[in-house]
C-alpha cells in the first residue's frame, strides 16, 4: 500500500490549481458516496486531485486508480478497510469502471465502513452495467461535460470570466475583454480544438482520436459484452454517423448499409451517447413518449466532428452541435416544429449573422442564435431601428456618415474610424440642420439621438463593438 501512497503524493505535487472546473462548486463534498461520471478526457481525475490539494488533509486521504497493478492481487474492499484502520477518512477511486465487480465492493465499503467517505470517477456509461450492485440509493451522482467557451478562455488566457444563466444571456447581460482579444477569433479556435482540457497539447487531434478509439473499441464493448464482430459494427456505425450528422434516424438504411439489426441499432446509438460521442435530440412530446422518440442525432461536440469527418465540417452543423452541447448541460432541450430547438418554452433558430426571425415569427418567445456576432443584440437592434427610421425619412445629409458607419460595423463588427469620429459635439453642431419637413419634432429626434450617442460613447470605452 505504500506504493499507492507514493504515487498519490507524486500526482498531487504535479496538479495545478490555477483553474478549477465549474462542477467543483456544485458538488456536495460532505456526502458519504459521490460519483463523478463523464467521458474520457474531460478532466475527472484532475478535478479530484485539485479538491484534495485545496481542501483535504493529505494524511487522512488516499487517491488510487482502479487499474493500478496493486489491484491485480488485492481487493478494493481490503484496501479501504486497511486505510480506515490506519486513520483514513476519505478514499478517492479514479476510473472505478476498470475494476471488475467495482459496484459490489463499493456497496460493501459503504455498508460496512460507515464513517469512510468514498468518491469515485468513472465512465459516463457506468449506468449501463448489468448485474452489478444497486448504488442508486447510496450515491450522489454528478456529470462532468467538456469545457464551455468561458472555461476555455479562462484557462487559455488566464482570465476570470463569470458564468451567465440563459436568461442573463438572452437579456444581453454579457461582457467580454474586447481590448485583449476578439471573441469570434477565440470562438473558432475553441470549436476546432478547445472542448477538452488538454487542448494545449501539440498533438491534440491525435490524442482525441485515441480517446475516441478507446471508447469505441474498449469501453463500450466491455460494458455491453460485445464480441469482436459487434465491435467492428459499432465502429462502422460511429464513422457513418460522423459523416452524416445531424442525422434523422433511418434505421432501415443503417441496417442495410452496416449490417446491424434494427433491434440492435437503438442500443448501439445509446451506448455511443452515454460514452460521450453522440447527443440525441428528442422530439417535442408529452410524458414518457419524449424518451422514446429521437428527432436528430448530433456528435457530442464540434471537436469530434473535426477529428472524424472526412471533409471540413459544415459550418451550419457546427453551430447547431455546439449550441445543443452547451444547452443540454443545464436544460432539457427538444426539437422545435418551426425551428432548430426548444428550451423551456423558448424557441431557438441557429444560423449565420444574416439570419432573420422570419422562421420563428409565430413563436411565443423566439430567438435567433447568430454566428460571428461580437456584441449584445439588444443594443444592435435599438440603434439599427433608429438609423433605419432616419434613413427612411430622408433626414438631412449629415446623418449619412452616421448611418453608413453603423452599416460598416454590421459588416465588420469592429470599431471603425468613421464611427469613432461621431460624437456628441458633432451632433450638437449639426442638430439645427435637420430637415424641417420631418413630421417628428426636433426635440424628439434630439432626445433619441442623444441617448444613442451616449450608448456609443459607452461602447467606445468598453470596446464592445
Amino acid at each position: 500500500m505504500e506504493t499507492l501512497y507514493r504515487t498519490f503524493r507524486l500526482q498531487l505535487e504535479n496538479t495545478s490549481t490555477d483553474f478549477v472546473r465549474f462542477l467543483h462548486d456544485r458538488i456536495v463534498w460532505e456526502s458519504r458516496l459521490i460519483a463523478i461520471l463523464g467521458a474520457r478526457g474531460v478532466g475527472k481525475t484532475t478535478l479530484l486531485l485539485q479538491h484534495i490539494k485545496l481542501y483535504d488533509k493529505v494524511e487522512e486521504t488516499l487517491f488510487v486508480t482502479a487499474d493500478d497493478f496493486y489491484f491485480s492481487t488485492h481487493r478494493l474492499f481490503d484496501l479501504a478497510l486497511s486505510f480506515y484502520n490506519a486513520g483514513g477518512k476519505r478514499l478517492y477511486i479514479d476510473e472505478v469502471h476498470k475494476y471488475k465487480g467495482w459496484s459490489t465492493e463499493i456497496k460493501n465499503i459503504y455498508d460496512q465502513i460507515p464513517t469512510l467517505q468514498v468518491v469515485y470517477t468513472g465512465s459516463s456509461i457506468l449506468d449501463l452495467e448489468k448485474g452489478g450492485a444497486d448504488l442508486s440509493r447510496r450515491k450522489v451522482e454528478y456529470h462532468l461535460p467538456g469545457l464551455s467557451f468561458r472555461e476555455y478562455l479562462n484557462i487559455s488566457k488566464g482570465w476570470n470570466l463569470p458564468s451567465y444563466t440563459l436568461d442573463e444571456i438572452l437579456s444581453g447581460k454579457v461582457d467580454f475583454p474586447y481590448k485583449e482579444e476578439r471573441p469570434v477569433k477565440c470562438f473558432k479556435e475553441y470549436l476546432s480544438g478547445g472542448y477538452y482540457p488538454f487542448f494545449s497539447d501539440t498533438e491534440y487531434s491525435l490524442r482525441l482520436q485515441g480517446i475516441i478509439k478507446q471508447m469505441v473499441e474498449s469501453d463500450i464493448p466491455m460494458f455491453a459484452e460485445m464480441n469482436i464482430a459487434s465491435t467492428v459494427k459499432l465502429k462502422k456505425l460511429m464513422y457513418a454517423l460522423a459523416q452524416s450528422v445531424p442525422f434523422k434516424p433511418n434505421y432501415a438504411k443503417l441496417e442495410r448499409d452496416l449490417g446491424i439489426s434494427r433491434n440492435t441499432l437503438p442500443d448501439y446509438i445509446a451506448y455511443l451517447e452515454k460514452a460521450g460521442l453522440l447527443n440525441l435530440l428528442p422530439e417535442k412530446a408529452q410524458g414518457l413518449k419524449v424518451l422514446e422518440k429521437v428527432e436528430k442525432i448530433y456528435l457530442n461536440n464540434p471537436n469530434v466532428a473535426y477529428v472524424l469527418a472526412d471533409t471540413m465540417p459544415d459550418v451550419g452543423t457546427i453551430r447547431e452541435t455546439i449550441f445543443f452541447a452547451w444547452m443540454r448541460v443545464k436544460h432539457w432541450v427538444t426539437a422545435s416544429s418551426m425551428a432548430d430547438f426548444e428550451i423551456e418554452g423558448k424557441t431557438f433558430e441557429v444560423g449565420g449573422k444574416n439570419k432573420t426571425k422570419a422562421q420563428i415569427k409565430d413563436a411565443t418567445e423566439g430567438y435567433v442564435v447568430k454566428d460571428d456576432v461580437e456584441y449584445a443584440e439588444i443594443l444592435y437592434n435599438e440603434i439599427t431601428i433608429l438609423l433605419e427610421e432616419l434613413q427612411f425619412k430622408s433626414i438631412s445629409s449629415w446623418f449619412e456618415p452616421f448611418i453608413q458607419a453603423w452599416y460598416d460595423i454590421r459588416r465588420d463588427s469592429r470599431l471603425t474610424k468613421r464611427f469613432e469620429n461621431i460624437s456628441m459635439d458633432n451632433f450638437y453642431r449639426n442638430v439645427n440642420k435637420m430637415d424641417r419637413a420631418t413630421t417628428t419634432s426636433k426635440v424628439e429626434w434630439k432626445e433619441r439621438f442623444v441617448g444613442i450617442l451616449q450608448m456609443v460613447e459607452d461602447m467606445k470605452l468598453k470596446k464592445t463593438i
